[in-house]
């Protein structure tokens, strides 16, 4: 049996790990937050003394806590250093012993190998200082005792001399006789140590394997109890029958059939015993002299003969030479008569090893020559031994008494030889042979029983030993068995078990347990009371058991609550249990839970009991614990224990409970309402009701709906133990007087209800008018008077009511009918409404009234409410009754003013009627206000207004004619911006009293004449500054909108006069605001015509030149907008960016759209110019002959298109107006002559038409409308050491117009004389450039393609995906395509983006779609290596066949690796291309034998012989392979077919066993081969075997069975 270590020598050293993580989980701030250092204590101690308490208690316990911490550091360091002290003192005192010991066995002491000394810690070391400080001491685990300390006697034998245990069991023969004097020879011999250390060492070398550690006091205690078991005739009968069955075993024996390990073995026949002694004596006698004279006359060759892996029966022979030394003279004798060798020859011996036993032999053979000393050759025999690994000590544990427990155990054998075991009973051996101690079943030795008896273990197989325990009594069991080993190794197997009854305790029960009460009667069988306090019905409260499982065995369980035996005790005091029924309790109001379970061994284990009583009765009940399956009683039937098993009964709890109704209390128990309520008014009253029970209660209130309504709100709820709920009654009368109830409150699972008494008050309706009085104030006689007021319902019922004036007051003024008229006068008001009722008062005669109506209420108490009136009659006066004027124009009103007073207190109203007199013809008269009304005593102004209808001359004004029309200048200005609206004022003055009729209008650019409906657009200023929801956009559109109806006439400028037409008053200066506008450049002049009745005044006006803007957007397509403006306008000049492109790539062009804003057409000429860096050009001088734009033919390639109406939206800046030298105007020329012109201009570019285009060249825009040209550009050629080049360019249109002047009112300028339309150009050209990554490696192996499952085939694909970052460092989008071949494949890109067009028409025939990767984006590319099957073919090739970029990489370390190398193509849309690289390492399993050849030599017909074969794996592939058999399956066989072989790990190979079995069918000689084919392309292995049949017994194995 082998004997595992926990700590070996081979073992990995484990260093500590980092669990800093686990303890910030657990104990977060606690472990992670800052300790109090030396620092800070030192600091908080000096802070003491100060106000704060909480501060100094504190520092006092930080004090505290230093002076504890410093008194255990010094304690922990004065046990270290007894520790320290005692080991020193330990290892001296060993090094002492030591020294003894070496002293008195000398120079052999090395050789010998014996155990180190006992230590001396145990003493040495202050135990009781360690057990203090709870430290283990080593008198905690060492048991003996101390030793005796006697007087000395002088030097004791050493310990190595004595016999060990090991040593009687197994050399000595006659324990008694024979060695005490064998031992007494070796004391006495001098130089006696080296024969007994050989005897020793061959012991314990013999028996190593096998040898198992005893106790001492173990064997002492058996010894004395087998001393006390037998008296002392007994013990000599038995010792002299072991004496007489010793005698006849102890014949005298030929020592050459001993073993060489034995005691009498290994001698020589050739010479005697004492002479090898002898010889042996003299040679280590020479040896220690140091004596080199002697030469060997023979070399032995080999020099150790040794046998190994032999079996029993078998012949084995060895061959060995004897060389003969050429130094010596000749004449040695040869073995036998007159035998000689001549020196150089040698002598040929056959040596025969017949072994009866697989134990080791040692012998040696002697050759005598005439030297001093024989030539020993020493033989040896030694078979490796099995190794078992089964324990000394088989404990089966505990099982109950009466059952039986199996234990199963997995033996292996770890030797390296096959080995035959006997498992027998300890006191059956020694046997003479195995059969006689074999049996069939089970080694019974009570109370266990071992299976199986024998059986054979080849190295690394297993098998299952199964150990039965069925002990009988409670007692620990042991016993011993015997292994006997076929190589003659025994060993002892002690196997213990434990004997156990059921043992169950209750622990711990909630509230603890009950007694009985004085003259309770209890259950008679119950060991146990729990006792519940009262509960309500329907209630349930818990208790919690804990019940101990006191054995050491798994108990299973389940409750079953049955009704008490409450018999009376009998006279004896003792309960016939043989009468006691168990009846199933059904009606119990207590559970257990669990119901059913297993006891834990030795384990506490808790229960929860719960009491839910459902009526008001006492509960009584017993519950029982019953285990299942507990053994009864044993049979024995061919030696294996059977027994029957039952439930039964190992705890009775007897359980009480009783019940009480639900106490509950109402706060107050009754309600009255204090004072009257209003009928239909809901009165609310608060109460509580308490809950004294012992459990929550659900309450549900009723409703009293028959007359009155009364109601609690919650109506429904719960109420927990010992709280209170609050609620709200509310009653509703339905009669006015007082009411009484009793309303009910029903309470769950209780019987009676709980009952609230309610008492109350009502009455009937209330009325309130909302004013104390009703005033009417003064009146009119003859007008009525209206008032109106509220009345309201103050309760929550209908009032039905009337009002009318009071007949006492009627009585009073001797009237019958009264003058109010009421309405409503009755009806009714619902709850808590309003009426509202009007008050109609007609006066009869002029008085003053107070009176009082009457106010009545059914059902409730009426009111009052005073009325107070004034009637009177109005009355006014003139304050003057004459009015004089002084002069009077005729024609000219003349005024003056008059007052007019209201006497009374009534409002009077005034009407003035027709001017009366006889010189009434000769004027008109007015009075203003000509009627009105005055107030309550109000004096008002009146102002009188007469006018003389008298006709007189007038006399002309000499100021009118001051100034003359050519004074007068309206300038608007010499540079006013394109569509810019320029104001100016003149001021009209009257200098008479007379008013005056006017017009103004322009002569010719006069504004289109709006419709009164549009003339009532305000002005612009208006829109701006109006507030509300005309907004400044909409002043601004609206604005646009008014100047395009002005200048609809399209002249190109109107003048719109504000006002234009009207009356001049006297004496008035008025201002008229004249705002030009305009749609067209050039210089305008106009006259501006005034007459003002019947004169005329002329004003000159002068309106500026006007140039072109324009303005461009960009929408989606690229698509330009240009519209034309003025070009004095601070707008930026147009710029149109193409991007960055790639270089060299296609051309790109923009569609720009040009929009005439003004009503005339305009011929637009383009030029092309570019702008050079290093240009220093300052000006540029052109010489134009005849018309410098010429209108082009119609049938020419460029045309003028036809264009579109369109608006503006953002205003840019042209370029400034060039200078001419010399303009002439190309009207004044003829169709003949040709006028040549020069003209300097700054120089801004150079002319080119590349790589800027615009076409067409030449185009007409028309008036209002819009037009596109195209502008294009092809990216240049850039060489690659260019980086990126800005091109920057421009394209000027000159404007002219085709006889668009009018003589002496416009003058417009065109061609070089006007500012061109500038348009700024810039592209950006880039190279084709995509970053990634550095390249692409994949780590794939052939095993990918093993499925879960091998048997149900390999796979034929095995995907492994990487991806690849493509990034787009340049400015512009790039379309390319990605080229890849297998063995990889592109899976998918991410984002998924492609372009739907093709920039070429190649790519329209391939039907690829190209990629797109815009601007500083990304892509995420999925690159995938398949592995198939048919690459792992490819490394079996020839050269020729590879594919390109393939190779095989073979390792020193055995991997094999298939490298695929290729590039991944990005092809650009342009055809250029950039590369990355991609590889991929395919590693391939590589199998080979651990041998090519397997001979299995001569073997017995019929009789299976195996060998094993090691199948390795060098590579770091797994590898599934296949053994295939050529031919004769019947005789040879592989096992396993096949398998899976895991990869390498680390340098040394992953190995798998092949058996290989051999079974001749007759005697002939067989041979076959077994390839193995691995199934993912290794390379195959071929393992030639072969076999020989005999019938010859002597080859029969008779081990095999």
């Amino acid at each position: 049996i082998k004997h595992v270590s926990c700590l070996s020598s081979n073992s990995p050293v484990f260093f500590p790990q980092d669990i800093s993580h686990l303890l910030t989980s657990t104990f977060k701030d606690l472990y992670t937050g800052d300790v109090i250092g030396v620092d800070m204590e030192t600091n908080l101690i000096k802070s003491r003394g100060g106000d704060d308490v909480y501060h100094e208690t504190f520092t006092e316990e930080l004090q505290k806590l230093l002076a504890e911490y410093n008194c255990r550091l010094t304690e922990a360091d004065i046990v270290e250093e007894n520790i320290i002290h005692a080991q020193e003192q330990a290892i001296a005192e060993e090094e002492r012993a030591l020294n003894v010991l070496k002293a008195d066995a000398g120079e052999d002491f090395h050789k010998i190998g014996l155990p180190p000394v006992a230590s001396s810690f145990r003493w040495i070391v202050d135990n009781e200082l360690l057990r203090k400080h709870h430290f283990t001491c080593p008198e905690d685990y060492i048991t003996d005792r101390l030793p005796v300390t006697r007087a000395p006697k002088g030097k004791s034998e050493p310990g190595y001399v004595k016999e060990t245990f090991s040593f009687k069991q197994h050399i000595s023969s006659n324990s008694e006789d024979q060695m005490p004097t064998v031992i007494a020879h070796l004391h006495k011999k001098p130089g006696s140590l080296d024969t007994f250390f050989i005897i020793l060492k061959v012991a314990v070398f013999n028996f190593a394997p096998w040898s198992l550690c005893f106790s001492k006091k173990s064997s002492a205690s058996q010894k004395l109890a087998w001393k006390d078991s037998k008296c002392g005739a007994d013990r000599e009968s038995e010792r002299a029958y072991i004496a007489r069955l010793e005698e006849r075993q102890n014949y005298l024996k030929n020592p050459r059939f001993f073993p060489l390990n034995a005691l009498h073995g290994g001698k020589s026949l050739v010479i005697s015993q004492e002479k090898v002694d002898q010889i042996i004596a003299g040679r280590k006698a020479e040896d220690k002299k140091g004596d080199t004279s002697f030469v060997p006359v023979f070399l032995a060759n080999p020099p150790t003969v040794l046998f190994s892996d032999y079996e029993v029966g078998q012949v084995y022979e060895v061959r060995t030479y004897l060389c003969r030394e050429l130094i010596l003279p000749l004449g040695r004798k040869f073995p036998g008569k007159g035998g000689m060798i001549a020196p150089g020859m040698t002598c040929q011996y056959t040596i025969q090893f017949i072994p009866e036993y697989l134990a080791d032999y040692e012998d040696c053979i002697s050759v005598e020559t005439q030297a001093s000393e024989p030539l020993l050759i020493p033989i040896q025999a030694k078979r490796p031994p099995p190794v078992l690994t089964l324990p000394h000590i088989i404990d089966c544990g505990s099982c109950l008494v009466g059952g039986i427990k199996v234990t199963q155990l997995l033996c292996r054998n770890e030797g390296l030889s096959t080995g035959r075991f006997c498992i027998m009973p300890k006191k059956a051996w020694p046997s003479p042979n195995f059969r006689a101690v074999a049996t069939v079943g089970f080694v019974t030795q009570n109370p266990f029983g071992i299976h199986p008896a024998f059986f054979e273990l080849t190295p690394g197989q297993s098998t299952t030993i199964e150990v039965l325990f069925f002990p009988s009594f409670p007692e620990v069991s042991q016993q011993t068995y015997t292994i006997v080993c076929d190589n003659c190794q025994v060993n002892d197997v002690t196997v213990t078990g434990v004997g156990q009854l059921i043992a169950l305790e209750l622990l711990f029960v909630t509230g603890g347990e009950s007694n009985p009460e004085l003259g309770e009667i209890t259950d008679v069988t119950a060991q146990h009371l729990i006792r519940f306090d009262p509960q309500n019905p329907h209630t349930s409260v818990e208790k919690n058991l804990i019940i101990r499982n006191s054995t050491h065995v798994e108990l299973p369980f389940y409750w079953q609550i049955i009704k008490p035996n409450l018999q009376p005790l009998m006279r004896e005091g003792t309960v016939d249990f043989m009468k006691l029924k168990y009846n199933r309790d059904t009606e119990s109001a207590f559970s257990l839970n669990p119901k059913q379970g297993v006891l834990l061994p030795h384990a506490d284990h808790e229960f929860i009991l719960t009491y839910t009583p459902q009526e008001l009765k006492s509960y009584h009940s017993v519950i029982q614990m019953v285990l299942r399956d507990v053994p009864e009683s044993q049979l024995v039937l061919h030696n294996i224990p059977e027994y029957k098993v039952e439930d039964v009964i190992t705890m009775e709890i007897e359980v009480k409970g009783s019940t009480e109704p639900f106490q509950l209390l109402l706060e107050p128990y009754a309600i009255i309402i204090p004072g009257e309520s209003f009928i239909g008014v809901n009165v609310r009253k608060p109460f509580k009701m308490w809950n004294n029970s012992k459990s929550s209660i659900k309450y549900t209130w009723e409703k009293i709906i028959a007359c009155d309504i009364v109601e609690v709100e919650p109506y429904t709820g719960f109420i927990d133990t010992t709280e209170c709920c609050e609620f709200e009654l509310t009653i509703t009368g339905g009669k006015p007087g007082c009411v009484s109830h009793n309303l009910h409150c029903k309470i769950e699972h209780s019987s009676e209800p709980v009952v609230l008494h309610v008492e109350a008050a009502f009455k009937g309706p209330l009325l309130s008018i909302n004013i104390p009085s009703l005033q009417l104030g003064l009146i009119k006689w003859g007008d009525s008077v209206l008032r109106t007021f509220e009345i309201q319902n103050l309760c929550q019922l209908p009032a039905q009511w009337r009002m009318q004036e009071s007949r006492a007051c009627l009585a009073e003024r001797n009237e019958e009918v009264s003058a109010f008229t009421i309405h409503p006068s009755a009806g009714e008001i619902p709850p808590l409404g309003i009426c509202s009722v009007s008050v109609q008062f007609m006066p009869l005669l002029c008085q003053r009234l107070q009176t009082v109506l009457e106010l009545e209420v059914e059902n409730g108490k009426g009111s009052h409410l005073p009325v107070f009136v004034e009637v009177q009659t109005p009355q006014a006066c003139l304050m003057s009754s004459h009015l004089v004027f002084t002069e009077i124009y005729a024609g000219v009103p003349a005024k003056a003013t008059t007052k007019l007073f209201n006497q009374t207190l009534l409002p009077a109203k005034y009407l003035w009627g027709k001017l009366i007199g006889s010189q009434a013809a000769f004027c008109s008269a007015t009075v203003s206000p000509a009627s009105d009304t005055l107030g309550p005593n109000e004096e008002k102004e009146l102002c009188v207004e007469i006018t003389a209808n008298i006709t007189v001359s007038l006399k002309t004004d000499e100021r009118q004619m001051l100034q003359s029309p050519c004074d007068l200048l309206l300038d608007f200005g010499s540079e006013v911006a394109f569509k810019d609206i320029v104001k100016r004022q003149l001021i009209l003055t009257n200098h008479t009293g007379i008013s005056a009729p006017f017009k103004l209008e322009a002569e010719y650019f006069t504004g289109y004449s709006l419709t009164p409906e549009q003339g009532l657009c305000p002005s612009p200023s208006y829109l701006v500054k109006r507030r509300g929801p005309i907004t400044r956009h909409a002043a601004k559109r609206a604005q646009s909108v008014f100047a395009a109806a002005v200048l609809s006439h399209g002249k190109g400028v109107a003048f719109h006069i504000q006002p234009s037409t009207g009356t001049l008053k006297a004496f008035q200066q008025l201002i008229i605001e004249i705002t030009a506008y305009n749609n067209m450049w050039g210089e305008y002049r106009d006259d501006l015509v005034c007459k003002v009745g019947g004169a005329l005044v002329l004003s000159e006006v002068f309106v500026a030149k006007y140039v072109f803007t324009f303005k461009q957007t960009f929408n989606e397509k690229n698509i330009s907008n240009v519209h034309l403006f003025s070009a004095y306008t601070n707008s930026k000049v147009p710029h149109l960016r193409f991007g960055t492109h790639v270089s060299g790539g296609c051309p790109v062009s923009r569609s720009v759209r040009l929009n005439n804003p003004t009503p005339f057409d305009i011929r637009m000429d383009w030029e092309t110019y570019n702008q050079e860096k290093d240009d220093k050009k300052l000006i540029d001088l052109l010489v134009v002959c005849g018309d410098p734009f010429p209108l082009k033919d119609t049938d020419k390639s460029e045309t003028a298109s036809v264009g579109s109406n369109s608006e503006s939206e953002i205003v840019l800046k042209l370029d400034q107006t060039p200078i001419p030298c010399e303009i002439t105007s190309s009207a004044s020329r003829t169709t003949d002559e040709k006028i040549i012109s020069v003209l300097i201009r700054p120089h801004e570019g150079v002319p080119a038409n590349n790589p800027y285009s615009i076409t067409p060249r030449q185009i007409v825009v028309p008036g209002g409308g819009s037009i596109s040209v195209r502008i294009c550009f092809t990216p240049q050629v850039l060489p690659e050491s260019v980086g990126e080049v800005q091109c920057e360019g421009f394209v000027l249109g000159f404007m002219s117009l085709d006889n668009k002047a009018v003589p002496n009112k416009v003058r417009r300028r065109h061609g070089h004389g006007a500012p061109p339309l500038r348009i700024d150009l810039t592209y950006r050209p880039a190279e084709k450039n995509v970053d990634h990554d550095e390249g692409m490696v994949f780590y794939s192996v052939a095993s990918d393609l093993i499925p879960a499952q091998p048997l149900l085939g390999v796979l034929t694909d095995s995907v492994m995906t990487q991806s690849l970052k493509l990034i787009n460092c340049t400015k512009v989008p790039l379309y390319f395509r990605l080229l890849l071949s297998t063995p990889f494949s592109l899976s998918s890109t991410d984002p998924p983006k492609s372009t739907k067009t093709s920039h070429s028409s190649k790519e329209e025939k391939e039907q690829q779609p190209q990629l797109a990767l815009y601007p500083q984006q990304n892509m995420l590319v999925k690159v995938s290596f398949h592995t198939t099957l048919e690459l792992l073919t490819y490394q079996h090739l020839p050269a020729s066949q590879l594919l390109p970029g393939f190779q095989v990489l073979q390792f020193e370390n055995g991997d094999r690796k298939l490298k695929f190398d290729q590039n991944l193509v990005i092809e650009y849309s342009n055809r250029t291309t950039q590369l990355v690289p991609v590889t991929a390492y395919l590693t391939v399993p590589a199998l080979e034998l651990s041998c090519d050849t397997l001979d299995f030599g001569t073997c017995f017909v019929a009789q299976t012989k195996t060998e094993h074969v090691f199948l390795c794996n060098r590579s770091g592939c797994r590898s599934y392979w296949t053994a295939l058999l050529g031919i004769l399956p019947e005789v040879f066989s592989v096992s396993p077919a096949n398998g899976i072989l895991e990869a390498r790990e680390g340098d040394l190979p992953t190995k798998g066993i092949l058996q290989i079995r051999f079974t001749a069918r007759s005697n002939i000689e067989y041979e076959t081969t077994v390839i193995i084919t691995g199934m993912l392309g290794a390379k195959p292995c071929k393992l030639w075997i072969r076999g020989q049949g005999t019938n010859d017994e002597k080859y029969e194995d008779l081990y095999i069975t």
